[in-house]
């Protein structure tokens, strides 16, 4: 079995505070729910990425990280009032990218993007992860190229940015390559057309427990990427590119 590396999938522990999103809250899904559910598929590390609604709370992360062990990092969301000893913290215990949920947060955020962005990389390292629909691309290109190390989350979400999309790829900004149920065109002809632009922009996830997610991960979402990106595309996709980006 090829191992795979998650690079984008949710922990929602009970344990820990939620704040409603629009009115939603997520069910639970644990860490060991999610071992469960991964290690079959060959999953053996991952990014936790944080949700919008969990706000700015670290402890449910940290504790995710632990439990799930050295193969993890984290993905978290910050005020831009975060101090440096709180990064070099966050750090140490495996946070390795910022998160900028701008489909569900607001543009307002937009305004401290590129400054928060900037201090991240410069004090640990960190790349920045954007969740925003691809049609608000386009006047944002030039800004977002500035950025030292980006991603974008679920391949953009609409047809109708994809050109912006395509452009960032070409430019060195990763795609994440996650919540097929989500976009509303075909994948494998995207898959092939980021692919064919930039063979390391594309990396894999789960997107589990896939919350609000129109139609949830399956298995053969996996299927239809190798078939989409034959072997050699999809070991790039599945794990060389995000262990890379992740800096493991």
């Amino acid at each position: 079995m090829r191992p795979i590396f998650d690079a984008h999938c949710h922990i929602i522990d009970s344990a820990y505070p939620l704040i409603p999103n629009n009115g939603y809250l997520p069910g639970f899904f644990s860490a060991d729910d999610y071992l469960a559910r991964a290690t079959p598929l060959g999953i053996v590390g991952g990014a936790v990425v944080s949700g919008s609604f969990q706000g700015y709370d670290q402890s449910y992360l940290i504790a995710a990280l632990q439990r799930l062990g050295p193969g993890f990092v984290g993905v978290t969301q910050l005020p831009a009032s975060v101090t440096d000893d709180e990064l070099a913290t966050l750090h140490s215990h495996g946070v390795r990218a910022l998160r900028f949920n701008l489909k569900r947060g607001g543009c307002e955020q937009l305004d401290q993007l590129e400054s928060l962005a900037m201090r991240v990389h410069e004090q640990v390292g960190w790349h920045s992860e954007l969740y925003i629909d691809s049609r608000e691309l386009a006047g944002l290109e030039e800004r977002l190229r500035r950025l030292p190390a980006l991603s974008i989350d679920h391949l953009g979400l609409s047809h109708d940015g994809l050109p912006s999309l395509l452009r960032l790829a070409e430019h060195g900004v990763r795609i994440k390559a996650c919540g097929f149920g989500r976009v509303d065109f075909a994948v494998a002809p995207v898959l092939q057309q980021v692919h064919g632009i930039n063979p390391d922009a594309l990396m894999f996830g789960t997107d589990l427990p896939s919350t609000r997610a129109p139609r949830a991960f399956a298995d053969n979402d996996i299927a239809l990427l190798v078939d989409a990106l034959g072997e050699d595309g999809a070991h790039k996709a599945l794990w060389h590119n995000a262990r890379t980006f992740y800096g493991l």
